[in-house]
């Protein structure tokens, strides 16, 4: 057996499932021509000019892609990113459309339309310039999910200054590394935040990062919690900002397309936080775009992505894709559980939501809840659903499909990264059938390839690594370097061309459809078979009775690494001993009795964070006994100390 590769964990007839978008959608649908990736293909790259119409421009670019010097998309054209979304949708008479419904952690609500957005972003920037900030100075954001969030970044917009948002669940020493490493003299937070209806304290964790950065730092705070508590004296109170500077009327500033809108920070290979910065032409134009085609979003929809805004989904599909288009975009401050587990669907009922995008995890918490919660809540308004953040089974994928859209939702399985800005794969909901557990194939415009280790393109069924072979608008400004980009860069400019090396694991079907595996970094090495934790992963979760499934490796004397999975059942499922053969059966017969766990630990729930995301590193270190780090940022740190007991008592 070749360990580079991996058996199919589905037959080949199940990779040949279509599932057509309903008629229905179809007819109204933003995107219906079939032929538009043959035309996108043949006028390469000035198709991309269909992105950029969908924005104001100040000044009309020159070219759409100048290759001079590196790639710079939409070359000598500017514009402002706060106006594209703001402005010109109250020129065209929109000022009374809501353009953020807020639901607050306790129960409240917030709707803003377009004018009152306008009066704040305008007030708060005047603020912020009378503060000192400058354009391409960097103002860092660290707050929870409130409405001050988007309009602090769309006030940075307009001034042209660039916004660092920092996710409220970092701890104030990750405050201070992002902060210091863009030099960032302006921070932008609130007194504190609530979880499950508990209030936690942000602002002496923000008062901790500017005391250990070198440079001095302006403090500007918003008052979340209401409560009155001291907050010393050295900030400025953000409500009195905004009033001293009602009816402020600022000009946007005009930026050239290939200066920076943001900067934000991810993982890098050290394990040290990486600026990515994009750009405000090419990243504006290329989320609008998708919003446009992938999402189906037009100004009379509401629109509901789940995730933070300070993740890049939240940037993308919650602030600047949505409202560049004039959409309703809702936020939500809580959990999905909290106070009860239908939260999401009185949400989604209460606010006659179109589109809703969120993620694989938090779908699969939705099937271990059961079907009831979704089930008493009318979903009707739904036309389209979306998944997003990692790569969905196919088990949960039909949950979603059947629970959530009855069947008459098309769903948008879309892959994408901090670096590439906005989606890059995914079907067409108005164009293309859709694939059970496949992200589908590379959008319009966009060229992916799956190769071997040699970058040999592999054979339909076969793993390996996706890159990305062409340039795209959205892709972040380290991308868009020139002939020699460094040796730590993932773009090669090979005699094959340019080349992304997205670092992710997949395989392509005989459509051209492209299933997402995982981070190539996720990988077992069991007695020197090289197994894919998302490969197992759907083989578990395929099992009846099963929610969620979380592999990770752990040590033995003798085979080196053993498999351990952590299994959590589906509400009213109880954790059996037949469970857990059927578990291991399963494994077995999707890739190998050599992949089978060698041990099933049943738990309730998995360690994630606030957005959803399993954190297997905290698996790993309970499965070998390490010392575990701060678990400030989980959700649920309670769970930790649980499996902690329940592995301790197996080991015994």
């Amino acid at each position: 057996m070749d360990d580079a590769r991996f058996p199919q964990l589905r037959s080949p007839a199940a990779d040949e499932e279509r599932l057509p978008p309903p008629a229905s959608f179809v007819e109204q649908a933003n995107v219906t021509d079939e032929s538009i990736r043959r035309e996108f293909e043949q006028n390469w790259p000035a198709c991309w000019k269909r992105a950029a119409t969908l924005l104001d421009w100040s000044t009309p670019y020159d070219r759409v892609l100048d290759t001079d010097d590196g790639y710079t998309w939409f070359d000598g054209g500017s514009l402002n990113a706060a106006y594209n979304c703001v402005d010109r949708h109250l020129e065209a008479g929109r000022k009374n459309q809501a353009a953020i419904k807020w639901e607050g952690k306790l129960g409240e609500t917030r709707t803003y339309t377009y004018q009152d957005l306008s009066r704040e972003v305008n007030a708060l920037a005047a603020a912020l310039r009378d503060l000192g900030v400058e354009a391409d100075d960097v103002v860092t954001v660290y707050m929870p999910m409130i409405p001050e969030l988007p309009i602090t970044m769309l006030a940075c917009a307009r001034i042209g200054a660039v916004h660092s948002v920092v996710f409220a669940g970092f701890s104030g020493d990750a405050l201070a590394t992002r902060m210091e490493n863009s030099n960032s003299e302006y921070l932008l937070t609130c007194d504190g935040y609530y979880r499950r209806g508990t209030a936690y304290d942000l602002k002496s964790k923000a008062d901790n990062a500017c005391l250990a950065v070198p440079q001095s730092v302006e403090q500007v705070v918003v008052d979340r919690l209401g409560d009155d508590r001291s907050l010393g004296d050295d900030y400025h109170d953000y409500g009195d900002l905004v009033a001293d500077h009602e009816g402020a009327d600022v000009d946007p500033v005009a930026r050239d397309a290939d200066d920076d809108l943001f900067l934000i920070y991810t993982s890098g290979t050290t394990g040290q936080p990486k600026a990515v910065r994009h750009t405000t032409g090419g990243y504006l134009s290329h989320v609008a775009w998708t919003s446009h085609a992938v999402l189906d979003l037009e100004p009379d929809d509401t629109h509901w992505c789940s995730a933070d805004v300070g993740w890049i989904t939240g940037h993308s599909y919650i602030v600047y894709g949505p409202l560049a288009l004039g959409a309703t975009t809702v936020m939500y401050e809580g959990t999905p559980d909290h106070p009860e587990r239908d939260r999401l669907w009185e949400i989604v009922e209460r606010n006659a939501v179109d589109v809703f995008y969120t993620a694989p995890t938090a779908i699969r918490a939705f099937m271990k809840w059961g079907s009831e919660h979704p089930d008493s809540h009318d979903l009707s308004s739904l036309r389209l659903l979306g998944t997003v953040g990692e790569p969905i089974d196919e088990t949960a994928w039909r949950w979603y499909y059947e629970h959530i859209g009855d069947e008459e939702c098309p769903i948008v399985d879309t892959w994408w990264q901090t670096e590439t800005g906005g989606v890059l794969l995914s079907t067409l909901p108005g164009v293309d059938p859709m694939r059970p557990g496949a992200a589908g194939p590379a959008l319009p415009g966009v060229e992916a390839d799956v190769v071997d280790a040699t970058g040999k393109s592999v054979d339909p069924g076969e793993s390996g690594s996706l890159v990305v072979t062409r340039p795209w608008p959205g892709m972040a400004a380290s991308l868009c370097e020139g002939a020699d980009p460094g040796a730590d860069s993932p773009v090669t400019h090979g005699t094959g061309g340019w080349t992304y090396r997205t670092g992710d694991s997949a395989r392509v079907d005989r459509d051209g459809y492209i299933h997402l595996l995982g981070r190539e970094g996720d990988v077992i090495n069991v007695a020197g078979h090289r197994l894919g934790t998302t490969e197992l992963e759907s083989a578990i979760v395929g099992v009846d009775g099963v929610a969620e499934a979380a592999v990770v490796g752990g040590d033995h004397d003798l085979k080196g690494t053993e498999v351990y999975a952590y299994v959590s059942p589906r509400k009213n499922v109880s954790a059996t001993e037949p469970l857990r053969e059927r578990v291991r059966e399963a494994v077995a017969d999707a890739i190998g009795p050599f992949a089978t766990p060698d041990t099933v630990v049943f738990t309730p729930d998995l360690p994630k964070t606030r957005s959803g995301k399993v954190m297997r590193r905290y698996l790993e270190r309970i499965t070998n006994g390490e010392e575990l780090s701060d678990t400030s940022a989980l959700r649920n740190p309670e769970i930790v100390g649980e499996l902690e007991s329940i592995v301790e008592d197996i080991s015994d």
